[in-house]
């Protein structure tokens, strides 16, 4: 990685949660200087109620959905900016939420394989990054835990725990909620939140969010002469062309939650919801940026110069099981109780339990290609079923004692099939039939049912007035049974056109039992942590403290894309990625409560770390594998706090340094027993240097209303996005990046509704939220949004 100086937005937020502490102890404040005060932030991380942020012993950020809301945010991979340490980003090819966090991510779209960064929505955990990209709206707040959370949110979170609540019903409110969007790309958002009481003890609320737009992509890649300056075995040999303009990457989704919540006395609160998700976007286009020595251009499909955004490609086909004009259609139904209920004053039971069932079909078209070539087209489809139960004791005890116990059970059943069109295929073996790969699809197909339990009880003991120390244990056991067949191009002799009606027919493996393979494992692991809390004064709040994270392991669904047949070593499951973590942090608030801020460094050892690989196989295949590669130590240090400038002015800053590299990272490609990978002491992929934000609000009140003025500027480090297992030079990396995101609010006085202004990217920069270089044949990108303008119009009514 190139070397840069430390970007200026870094400077001013590390500059400010160290000069603004200094200046309050050196003059202290007058009365005349406190023109305004902070607003306490309570958090739940404890599991046992709601604590203070500033005196909760861990690395935590704290967000308000309705102020999130206030900038042009579409989904949850938002957040990130105002989060020090939080990188997000895509996977390219769809619509994911690819967190990364202090030298972890999920970088591939593997279906068994949980991101170390776990999502969580009122208590339920979500198992996978292609739907944990929740769409933002109604959302109460989102509470983001850095580094391993192995006691009270243990399930496989290396890395740290976004946790999100949505809003709940209101007792003796009668209200509407109702927003309207539009803005560029065809822009159109509404949302509704209805809340309904019936008597004092029952409430009910009804929220829906529509978006649709067209999306910022045009197809307009170029393409031809086809076969020139290499040959490909082709009827379309020698033709040229462009795609057709269209726009791609449009949204069309329908997210819903129904919810009921009883409180017939004061101990005992239930909440019964039921979630609902229809998406039917667009297939999320990909822009080819394939550099010199790449195949794809030289077949015949250059990369020409210009916007980015104007050269994506998408073969657009619809036959042989593709259905790309449909684009990715995911279905989510989901129900889930939430309650607690008090024993007493001393004790508290809470639980929760839900079932969330999943369909999703993603076409793709992975070569950024508009010809009339399926480079590389493909469609991953599952079904996946999720249930989960967690029931926890959380004390309130008048001593020196308070503590949570509870057990987790967690059971996710997966079917998976991938229909592959492998059309570069035909550039390589010329000796078969014209466009053979091109017009004749493959079929993989897999399954794997998981289940998860834990026993796990955490506490904290005030060994004095002012020194607290905090302890937690959890017991973790999973298990996973996996069967899957290669790739085929028939089944029983027969045509997978002839035979299926959609590719995951194919699962049915006592109907179709050629080549299927058979594996289970099982895992049990002791994840825990200590903490030593001190309160230096009523302003000033320390701690320092271990913890131990837990990622069991899993299997690959691209097993036996090159492997036929599957070997009984390939098969196996990667072992877990055992994460240890030393921190400490102060947390302060200083200037009679008109400023705060906290300070954390963290040293991380990863062990077995599950890393992806891209393998390359003879003949230009490549299959997307992940290995127990890597051992990686990661360091850094986080700042974040907010500065209350005056009554109407608050300033609030992040910013974050991270030094990541593996200690090992050696890998058996292919499995034959011998090495042939070695990236030791190489950067950690999605690991950036530096990441910092300023976010400022300006609050003019008028005779007329109110006008709120907000302006955030947030800046991203490069980092490497994914090696080559070919050479260096066709490593990807997502380049550094500054954004620009402002929003003017119009409220009237008596705060019936309000009228805003959103820009987001103002600058109109270009950067990569995913790059990935299939072996020597071609890149596939994804860019972030360009510059976004848009009208918001928001009211309540009250009755």
């Amino acid at each position: 990685m190139k070397n840069r100086s430390v970007p200026a937005v870094a400077v001013i937020a590390s500059a400010l949660s160290f000069v603004l502490p200094a200046a309050a102890q050196e003059s202290g404040p007058t009365e005349d200087a406190a023109p305004g005060v902070l607003e306490e932030v309570l958090v739940t991380a404890t599991r046992r109620g709601e604590t203070d942020i500033l005196a909760t012993p861990i690395s935590i950020t704290a967000l308000s959905g309705d102020e999130v809301s206030k900038y042009a945010i579409r989904d949850l991979n938002d957040i990130a900016v105002s989060v020090p340490g939080l990188s997000s980003g895509t996977v390219s090819g769809f619509k994911s939420a690819q967190f990364a966090m202090r030298g972890v991510s999920e970088t591939t779209i593997i279906l068994y394989k949980e991101s170390p960064v776990g999502v969580t929505i009122d208590e339920f955990v979500v198992p996978h990054i292609q739907t944990s990209n929740l769409e933002m709206f109604d959302i109460e707040a989102i509470e983001v835990l850095r580094g391993p959370q192995g006691t009270l949110f243990g399930k496989n979170t290396t890395g740290g725990v976004i946790n999100v609540r949505t809003k709940r019903p209101v007792l003796e409110e009668n209200s509407l909620d109702l927003q309207g969007q539009i803005g560029d790309w065809g822009t159109r958002k509404a949302n509704l939140a209805l809340n309904l009481a019936a008597g004092e003890t029952l409430a009910f609320r009804f929220s829906g969010m529509y978006l649709n737009s067209d999306g910022y992509y045009k197809n307009g890649a170029v393409w031809g002469p086809i076969g020139s300056p290499v040959p490909i075995n082709s009827t379309f040999t020698g033709q040229s062309g462009q795609g057709d303009g269209r726009d791609l990457g449009g949204d069309d989704v329908f997210s819903g939650r129904a919810k009921m919540l009883w409180s017939p006395n004061d101990r005992l609160n239930l909440l019964f919801q039921y979630e609902m998700v229809r998406d039917d976007g667009d297939s999320p286009p990909i822009v080819q940026d394939s550099q010199a020595g790449y195949f794809v251009p030289l077949w015949g499909f250059p990369v020409t110069g210009g916007d980015p955004l104007d050269r994506a490609g998408n073969t657009l086909r619809d036959d042989l099981f593709l259905k790309m004009t449909e684009g990715h259609r995911v279905d989510i139904d989901g129900f889930y109780l939430n309650g607690d209920y008090a024993f007493n004053e001393n004790y508290t039971m809470y639980f929760n339990a839900g079932y969330r069932e999943q369909e999703s079909r993603l076409p793709s078209s992975y070569g950024g290609v508009a010809g009339p070539i399926s480079i590389f087209d493909a469609t991953r489809d599952d079904n996946r079923d999720t249930s989960q139960i967690e029931v926890r004791i959380g004390s309130n005890l008048p001593g020196r004692f308070n503590f949570t116990a509870g057990a987790f059970y967690q059971e996710d059943d997966t079917e998976f099939c991938v229909a592959q069109v492998v059309g570069f295929l035909d550039g390589f073996f010329l000796g078969t039939p014209p466009d053979f790969f091109n017009t004749n699809p493959r079929i993989l197909c897999n399954r794997q049912d998981a289940e998860a339990m834990a026993l796990f009880a955490d506490g904290t003991y005030d060994l004095t007035d002012r020194l607290h120390i905090t302890a937690g244990l959890r017991f973790t056991w999973e298990d996973k049974a996996w069967a899957g067949r290669p790739m085929r191009f028939a089944l029983d002799g027969v045509p997978l056109v002839d035979i299926l009606d959609e590719p995951l027919d194919a699962v049915d493996f006592d109907r179709f039992p050629e080549g299927v393979v058979y594996n289970d494992n099982d895992w049990s692991e002791p994840t825990y942590r200590l903490i030593l809390g001190y309160d230096f004064t009523d302003e000033v709040f320390g701690f320092i403290g271990y913890s131990r994270g837990f990622k069991s392991g899993g299997y690959n669904d691209q097993l036996g894309t090159q492997l036929d047949p599957i070997t009984d070593l390939a098969a196996e499951p990667t072992e877990p990625e055992i994460a240890d973590s030393f921190e400490g942090g102060i947390k302060s608030t200083f200037l009679q409560g008109r400023a705060n801020v906290s300070f954390n460094a963290f040293y991380v050892e990863y062990t077995d770390a599950q890393r992806t690989f891209n393998v390359s196989f003879p003949g230009g295949g490549q299959e997307t594998l992940f290995f127990n590669a890597a051992e990686m130590t990661v360091k850094g240090i986080e700042a974040e706090g907010a500065f209350a400038v005056s009554d109407n002015f608050t300033l609030h800053y992040n910013a974050s340094w991270m030094d990541a590299k593996f200690d090992k990272f050696e890998a058996d490609t292919n499995f034959d027993g011998v090495i042939d990978i070695n990236l030791s002491g190489q950067p950690v992929t999605r690991a950036p240097e530096w990441m910092a934000g300023m976010d400022g609000t300006y609050i003019q009140n008028l005779d007329w209303g109110q006008i709120e003025w907000k302006l955030r500027v947030s800046y991203e480090d490069e980092s490497v996005q994914a090696y080559s297992d070919v050479d260096p030079a066709f490593n990807t990396l997502l380049d550094e990046r500054t954004l620009v995101d402002a929003s003017i609010t119009y409220r009237d006085p008596q705060d019936r509704y309000y009228v805003r202004l959103l820009g987001q990217n103002l600058t109109d920069e270009r950067y990569k939220t995913g790059s990935l270089s299939v072996a020597t044949l071609w890149i596939m990108s994804a860019y972030g949004p360009p510059r976004y303008y848009g009208l918001e119009f928001g009211a309540r009514f009250d009755w």
